[in-house]
């Protein structure tokens, strides 16, 4: 060590004397983590203890990629006068910024750095501004009945009601939402019950290096909402009741390959907090530097930065979920990084009609595989406006947080799975998981399918009827077979995902019933509801049509 330090001074008398000024930003990526401070066989030093209940409750080993980066090396980069940008654990990286163009052409010279790779960003000044303090303003009660209000329908498609009916609504998971900002979630009441019961753990940006989130972009605001929003009969998320880690990455006046080093750097430090989910709603693949454009080669879930820790971070134990990207009208068409990852759940988009949006980015990777994985509603789907009124918006920024809210609710109710059954778990309930393409993979999940809470009641039977229903997926047909137990009247009713009655069938008979729907040859494919009503209580089916 001493021969080391005594190797950084020469370097900074040198330097110093041979300053050439040339604003720019530099990944260095690090030979080893030599000199660390910290060693693996005392993790509570550098992870929390929810990171380290989510590794021993998974059997996830302690590694190297878990210690952090060298202080020693960084403080020696320090003293030669870079600023510390941000840095990777995992990747064993740092970010530097300087003027000293003939330092950055020799670093390579010293001994612990491996490679470095320009970057072009803005350059933000740093703070250390603290979080500001909520002010409350109506607040909503969390025991409150759910009414979706203009939500219902992106629920209602994914079957999420029936897990909320069931208590499930994302109690005790932690999910971190990475994005561009969160404007005025402190302020907005579609928060409020976020804050009043503590369901906000913290917040980090990245970009400027302080804890304000909240005067930056909108966009991870409406992104937010979509999981966490909790006002009944306007807006309800997907996941009202889970925790939430606010961290910006994405500066959303540029876009430069350094907003992935951002990304890295949030997602370590979720892992190091111990969230259960990443949702992502942000995609590289070119940048305003042309010379740092990815190819749709690189889109095969080995090659970009971003990329290859979004994978690490799933080899940690956390459901990392991405959106796929806006690009199916562009020239690019695919998927973008991350969402190319091979653990990363991929979320499409579909309209109301659960046919496939125009925009949402396909498949598959460069090396053949199903991506996207799944999908939601990303066109029109509700989200709250910065004027604290519902409004609507398009894209997979926002299919990807609904199906992050929903997998909490789903983890709740299977804490011994790991995150990659729970993916498995959603996949294999989607609707067209027997034949998955290129534009929705498996298809629009069913979670109510998923956690096998196949009878949704609205109010509980007394075993007076057994049900089954099939095909499902069903194309010219569906038969209901309907074993009555009492002499309470039967309507069985087929209903669009927004409430068009379709068929309507009435059985008073004793027994066994078999209902017939046929003539269904000229609907369109997507999501449909069989509504079985017996007496005054009723029972809700998803059914998926198929051509």
């Amino acid at each position: 060590m001493k021969r080391l330090l005594f190797f950084i001074t020469l370097i900074v008398g040198f330097y110093n004397s041979n300053a050439q000024v040339a604003e720019d930003t530099y990944r260095l990526y690090l030979t080893d983590k030599d000199f660390n401070q910290f060693t693996i066989d005392k993790p509570e030093e550098f992870l929390s203890q929810k990171a380290l209940i989510r590794r021993t409750n998974q059997n996830i080993e302690i590694n190297q990629k878990d210690l952090p980066v060298s202080k020693l090396y960084l403080d020696s980069l320090q003293k030669l006068g870079l600023q510390i940008r941000n840095k990777s654990k995992w990747l064993n990286s740092v970010v530097v910024y300087t003027t000293n163009q003939a330092l950055i052409d020799t670093i390579t010279n010293i001994g612990f750095i491996k490679s470095k790779q320009k970057k072009f960003p803005k350059l933000n000044s740093f703070s250390n501004n603290k979080l500001p303090e909520k002010n409350l303003t109506s607040l909503v009660k969390q025991d409150e009945p759910l009414d979706y209000g203009n939500g219902t329908t992106q629920i209602s498609m994914l079957n999420g009601h029936v897990l909320h009916q069931n208590g499930l609504k994302g109690q005790g998971i932690t999910i971190a939402v990475i994005d561009g900002g969160f404007y005025n979630v402190n302020l907005l009441p579609a928060f409020d019950s976020l804050w009043f019961y503590n369901q906000i753990l913290g917040t980090k940006d990245f970009v400027d290096g302080d804890l304000q989130v909240f005067d930056a972009s909108s966009h991870g605001m409406k992104v937010l909402s979509t999981i966490a929003a909790n006002i009944p009969g306007e807006l309800i998320g997907t996941a009202p009741k889970a925790n939430y880690w606010l961290l910006r990455s994405e500066e959303t006046e540029t876009e430069y390959s350094v907003e992935e080093d951002n990304w890295v750097a949030a997602a370590e430090f979720a892992d190091s907090v111990g969230v259960d989910i990443i949702t992502s709603s942000l995609g590289y693949t070119e940048f305003d530097d042309s010379t740092q454009n990815y190819t749709y080669s690189d889109m095969d879930g080995n090659t970009t930065f971003i990329t290859k820790a979004a994978d690490i971070a799933a080899s940690k134990g956390i459901l990392v979920i991405n959106s796929a990207g806006n690009l199916a009208d562009d020239p690019w068409k695919y998927i973008s990084a991350p969402a190319d990852g091979d653990s990363v759940l991929t979320v499409g988009a579909v309209d109301a009609y659960a046919s496939y949006a125009y925009f949402s980015g396909k498949g598959p990777t460069y090396d053949g595989r199903i991506k996207p994985n799944v999908a939601a509603m990303g066109y029109k789907t509700a989200v709250m406006g910065v004027d604290s009124l519902v409004t609507v918006a398009n894209g997979t920024s926002f299919s990807a947080p609904l199906i992050a809210g929903m997998a909490a609710c789903l983890w709740q109710y299977y804490p011994e799975l790991n995150n990659m059954e729970i993916i498995h778990k959603i996949e294999e309930s989607a609707h067209q998981y027997s034949y998955p393409d290129y534009y929705l993979g498996y298809g629009i999940p069913d979670f109510g399918k998923a956690a096998n809470l196949t009878n949704t009641n609205i109010y509980s039977f007394e075993e007076t009827v057994v049900i089954n229903v099939y095909p499902n997926p069903f194309s010219n047909y569906i038969i209901i077979e309907l074993l009555q137990k009492n002499e309470e009247p039967i309507s069985v009713e087929l209903f669009t995902i927004f409430g068009i009655k379709l068929k309507e069938e009435v059985k008073f008979e004793n027994g066994f019933n078999n209902l017939i729907f046929d003539n269904l040859e000229d609907i369109s494919s997507g999501i449909y509801f069989l509504k079985i009503k017996i007496g005054n209580q009723f029972i809700l089916k998803r059914i998926s049509k198929v051509k």
